[in-house]
């Protein structure tokens, strides 16, 4: 069994993964976990977004797994992640994702779907 990277090379796998979903698409708090290399760890994704300190992130492309906004609908927060969703072409009604879906993992793009 691997061990768990720490706490600051988790972190920096986790900003290179947000900082790579392009302009103009979304992925899951999971989904960034996954591409991180840290699977099951969507929690620790929420936890480093929600410590700021990062200007140049793109954390307005990280959406929940169901597509909606996690921050309370009607908060300023809600309010400017749709605004920046929606500046790079991206539909948002009422606080959820439209017409996207969360990118097969390359085991289920080489083996099918979980079941």
């Amino acid at each position: 069994m691997s061990a768990m990277p720490d706490t600051q090379d988790a972190a920096h796998r986790i900003r290179a993964a947000i900082r790579a979903i392009p302009a103009g698409d979304v992925a899951g708090y999971g989904e960034v976990a996954r591409r991180a290399g840290l699977p099951g760890r969507a929690r620790l994704v929420a936890r480093l977004l929600s410590t700021g300190g990062c200007d140049d992130l793109p954390w307005h492309r990280v959406v929940r797994a169901d597509g909606r906004i996690a921050f309370p609908e009607g908060s300023p927060s809600h309010r400017e992640q749709a605004a920046r969703l929606r500046g790079e072409g991206v539909e948002v009604e009422r606080g959820r994702v439209m017409g996207r879906r969360a990118r097969p993992s390359l085991d289920e793009t080489l083996w099918g779907p979980v079941r």
